[in-house]
């Protein structure tokens, strides 16, 4: 049957790069490797010796739909995730209303079917009195448990120390938890506030949501999942000390794994000086030590995956008095062109990339068919040009709020195609018009 096949091209996959042509038909890999031409597609797109990876999945976003479409939404989004290079995104509980129950979780993939250009999965939140709807949880339904153990309010924030015993000892899918101290992040401000009064700046951030606010909320963490053999993942970790809390290695066999995301990679807290409250975000971004010391633990495995926590707000929320602006960056369209930047300064792999972004999230969350390049497998790709730079501007910017943190700057890459499912959903600069997004499965 006739097919896409991408001509040319450099397939990083599973540790190793082999050049040649790759054939999709039916939305699926058919064949990898040789000269495929004559095999009869009906579309072509030309790879001109550029990099075929398996398309990003994005474990940690926040599309702010229901309740909060005047930042964001999951059409909007998904195009500029896209545009990044993500191919499937797994999307946060804290939208009005929060995803607390079944019903919520279905109303986000009603939501999401014919309108995301993304596959989508949707995570179900913990909250202080929903452990009945946790007990009935279908694990195929969702990639985990997302927990705020801090940095929420109302009902998210689930810092009970019993609730979260019983929430660690019975789940039945992966806990994924946001580890800040509430406490201690208060007793900072405070303190700051008493000797500065109402002048905080953005600069203070890192010394308000500081290192030992972490370190005490994520070692508890760990510290549970080890006590009730919990499957945890450790979300958008910024320090240096919490990286000894996770063993090195690969993913294979652990149960309990730990992640960065691409701004607090590819910034400091240096950087509060220009963009000040643009990079204001929960957790705090860190110090350059911290910064060195978060790519030293992704290359020897003590992290395992890599994500952007993409979290839109209107400008006007973020261009405020440090107090009243909001905490958040939109990253998604941006989250490839980042990583090659890494890759060019040789502070990661490619296949470092390919594994953290990819591999290790379809493996962590059980996703069916997806996150490597593997015939029978789903065509989720994307022709990454590691040779032809991304210019950051507002114009470009697809998210519903139209900004970058990125603005002003040159990315070393960039994407010139993604595939979702089999379909060309971006190409060439441009949104093709396709809608392929699927809900994804979990295989449990």
């Amino acid at each position: 049957m006739p097919g896409l096949l991408l001509t040319d091209v450099r397939i990083v996959n599973e540790e190793t790069v082999i050049e040649g042509d790759l054939l999709i038909k039916n939305g699926r890999i058919d064949t990898i490797g040789g000269d495929l031409a004559s095999r009869g597609a009906d579309r072509v797109i030309e790879g001109n010796g550029r990099w075929l990876l398996p398309g990003l999945i994005d474990d940690q976003v926040h599309f702010r739909e229901p309740g909060m479409e005047h930042k964001a939404d999951i059409a909007t989004e998904s195009a500029a995730a896209v545009a990044g290079g993500v191919t499937s995104f797994f999307e946060m509980p804290n939208t009005k209303p929060p995803t607390l129950s079944a019903a919520a979780l279905e109303d986000k993939y009603h939501r999401a079917e014919g309108r995301a250009r993304a596959n989508y999965g949707f995570f179900f939140g913990a909250g202080r009195d929903n452990m009945d709807a946790l007990m009935q949880l279908d694990p195929r339904t969702t990639p985990g448990i997302k927990i705020f153990m801090g940095a929420s309010t109302g009902n998210l924030l689930v810092d009970d120390p019993e609730i979260l015993d019983r929430i660690f000892a019975t789940a039945t899918v992966p806990v994924v938890t946001h580890c800040e101290d509430t406490p201690t992040i208060q007793a900072n401000e405070a303190a700051m506030r008493e000797r500065l009064g109402d002048v905080l700046e953005p600069r203070h951030h890192p010394a308000i949501r500081t290192t030992e606010a972490c370190w005490r909320s994520s070692s508890f963490a760990v510290d549970l999942a080890r006590r009730h053999g919990t499957n945890l993942h450790v979300l958008h970790l910024t320090t240096a000390r919490e990286m000894a809390l996770f063993e090195p290695g690969p993913i294979d066999g652990k149960r309990i794994t730990a992640e960065a995301c691409i701004h607090h990679l590819m910034f400091s807290d240096a950087d509060y000086e220009v963009l000040g409250s643009r990079i204001k975000c929960n957790p705090a971004i860190k110090t350059a030590e911290d910064r060195a010391a978060l790519l030293a633990a992704l290359r020897e495995g003590r992290i395992d995956i890599l994500a952007t926590d993409h979290a839109p707000h209107a400008i006007a929320e973020k261009d405020q008095s440090y107090s009243d602006a909001a905490a958040g960056l939109p990253l998604v369209q941006d989250f490839l062109p980042a990583l090659l930047d890494l890759v060019s300064r040789e502070e990661l792999s490619i296949e470092q990339v390919v594994r953290k972004s990819s591999h290790n999230v379809a493996q962590r969350f059980d996703v069916a068919d997806r996150g490597f390049i593997r015939e029978g497998y789903w065509a989720d790709l994307v022709l990454a040009d590691p040779d032809t730079p991304t210019r950051i501007d507002a114009d470009g910017v697809l998210s519903k709020c139209g900004w970058s943190p990125f603005e002003g700057r040159t990315l070393s890459g960039s994407v010139a195609a993604t595939i979702v499912s089999g379909e060309p959903v971006w190409l060439d600069g441009q949104l093709t018009g396709i809608i392929a997004g699927q809900r994804l499965h979990f295989a449990r």
